[in-house]
This record gives structure tokens, sequence and C-alpha cells, in this order.
């Protein structure tokens, strides 16, 4: 089983910025989609970014030229830099990482981001 965890969420003030760290206890080369996704209290989870194993990435719309994905597979670990923090970025943020052969699913636990006006 491949375990996610993530760091660096906390409270911080709008405009502020955060950095978020996934680390995988494998491997995150090979094909594969690593992603955070975001949940805020009455809402459903929703893709916030992801980065393909050959550096492609894409963004919500909500969050384009905020926020950046990153990862570093020598260190198992994939990152979100989010700059320029709303209120409404206020939400448990979870990594994921996307395999295929068989397609599978690994979820991290989720940090808390909480942004203050």
């Amino acid at each position: 089983q491949v375990q996610l965890v993530e760091s660096g969420g906390g409270l911080v003030q709008a405009g502020g910025s955060l950095r978020l760290s996934c680390a995988a206890s494998g491997r995150i080369s090979g094909i594969n989609i690593m992603g955070w996704y975001r949940q805020a209290p009455g809402k459903q989870r929703e893709l916030v970014a992801s980065i393909t194993s050959g550096g492609t990435t894409n963004y919500a719309d909500s969050v384009k030229g905020r926020f950046t994905i990153s990862r570093d597979d020598a260190k198992n670990t994939v990152y979100l830099q989010m700059n320029s923090l709303k209120p409404e970025d206020t939400a448990v943020y979870y990594c994921n990482r996307r395999v295929f052969l068989p397609n599978r699913d690994y979820w991290g636990q989720g940090t808390q981001v909480t942004v203050s006006s």
C-alpha cells in the first residue's frame, strides 16, 4: 500500500502564502498523476491542481496564476505552492496519486488550510 502524508497547512491571512508537501512512502516515478484536491465544509471535493509524470500541469480556474504544483521524484514528494491566498481557499487539502495498470487512486489524510480575512 502506498501512503501519502500531507503537511504544511495552517492559518494564514488573506494575501499570504503557504507551501503544502505530500510525501509518498514509495516512488512517485513511472506513469502516474499526482494531484491536490480540496474540500470545504458543505462543498464537494474538487481538483485544485495536478501534474503528470512528464511534468504537464493543470489547474482549476479558481487558482490558476496563484498556485503552482510541482513534483520531485527523487524525494517522492509533490508540492503545492499557494500564493495570494483568499478566504475562499479555506478547505482541507488532500494529496492524490493516480496510477495505471491497474487504475488506482491513493489519498492522503488531508491538511487544513484556513485563510482569514
